[in-house]
């Protein structure tokens, strides 16, 4: 934990050892692209939550996401635009025939699944659907990964 306002926590993610191998780490904040860069992209990352716990500072906790969570957040992100995409251009070329207006058609439908998916986004964001949710404090000498 990084700080505490009031009843609120703010955590930013452990940087770990092994993080930075894969093939988003020049995107997610870990990566060794510069120290100015990493601490940026980790602010960046920061988060809160409810201190119902009496949380200090510095203190390592564990948080978790509801595994629905995980699978409404993608399909929402995912699913809902390639859905409209492929509906929109079976509909069109099914109607009309031609390529280039199957194509149109599904710019058109991703742009709407997009759209969509914002929408959508924000209404399971508001129910906290998609919140973080502290499980425990960490275990001393207990590591991520």
């Amino acid at each position: 934990m990084v700080r505490v306002d009031g009843g609120v926590a703010w955590f930013e993610p452990e940087q770990t050892t092994s993080c930075g191998h894969c093939a988003s780490s020049a995107v997610c904040g870990t990566g060794a692209n510069g120290i100015g860069s990493i601490a940026s992209r980790i602010e960046l990352r920061r988060f809160s939550l409810e201190n119902p716990a009496g949380l200090r500072v510095g203190e390592r906790v564990v948080v978790g996401v509801d595994d629905r969570a995980l699978i409404k957040g993608a399909l929402t992100a995912y699913a809902l635009p390639l859905l409209t995409a492929l509906t929109a251009g079976g509909l069109a070329q099914g109607a009309v025939g031609s390529d280039l207006v199957t194509m149109a058609a599904m710019v058109s439908g991703l742009i709407f699944g997009l759209a969509m998916a914002r929408i959508a986004a924000r209404r399971l964001s508001r129910r906290g659907e998609l919140a973080p949710r502290f499980l425990r404090r960490a275990s001393p000498g207990e590591s991520c990964g």
